[in-house]
């Protein structure tokens, strides 16, 4: 277990001692990262919400869960994800999921595509770019890579094969790379045409009226 999972598995049992510094602890470990998840299945507007009531109901069965972080971390994902769902039905929709669950049976990548993602997701533009993936997809990766789930544990939240999840979670990670990609041409055809636009606007400034006598004065000889 790394040094982090250990800090968390401590608070999340004494928090069900009746630790509420310990409850702070875990609210601050994880909220971040199930809210994100949450805006995955609901966008924006009702995420907050959602992950609120979601936290409602981790602190009120919190003393019937038994294991450890990364346990406690699938728990709190299966139970926003079904407040999440909640909402949908409520509202009449549902989660744009891409394609059919059936293509995801293929055998996923051998190399671990949660390690592969890390330094990707690491900012908040690529964190943006996930809304863009099948839904099946961008779950998949947010479940493995920000709240840091293995395919056992997001496979038990999704009520899917380990198998279906690793290879939806590798097939989004190549399209956000993808998009990263796309991403960041644009954002360099748009700083290659910077120098111009400023030497122009230099030039702009000395023809509006910006005095630059090449006459010498009478101190200069």
């Amino acid at each position: 277990m790394q040094g982090d999972d250990a800090e968390l598995t401590a608070a999340v049992r004494a928090a069900q001692d009746g630790d509420e510094t310990a409850f702070r602890t875990v609210y601050r470990a994880v909220h971040p990262r199930l809210l994100g998840y949450v805006r995955t299945l609901v966008g924006d507007g009702d995420a907050e919400d959602i992950t609120s009531e979601a936290w409602l109901q981790i602190a009120r069965d919190l003393a019937r869960f038994s294991g450890d972080a990364d346990r406690f971390r699938g728990w709190a994902a299966r139970i926003a994800r079904n407040r999440a769902l909640d909402h949908i039905r409520m509202r009449g929709r549902r989660p744009a999921i891409g394609g059919d669950e059936t293509e995801l049976e293929g055998r996923a990548s051998e190399a671990d595509t949660a390690d592969q993602a890390l330094e990707a997701l690491g900012t908040g533009r690529a964190l943006g770019l996930v809304a863009q993936l099948p839904h099946d997809q961008a779950e998949a990766v947010v479940l493995r890579v920000v709240l840091g789930l293995d395919a056992k544990s997001a496979a038990a939240v999704l009520g899917k094969r380990p198998g279906a999840v690793r290879t939806a979670a590798h097939r989004g990670l190549r399209r956000l790379a993808d998009l990263l990609d796309a991403g960041n041409e644009a954002e360099q055809g748009v700083l290659d045409g910077i120098p111009l636009q400023r030497e122009s606007r230099r030039g702009t400034a000395r023809s509006a009226g910006v005095t630059d006598s090449g006459a010498p004065t009478q101190k200069d000889m």
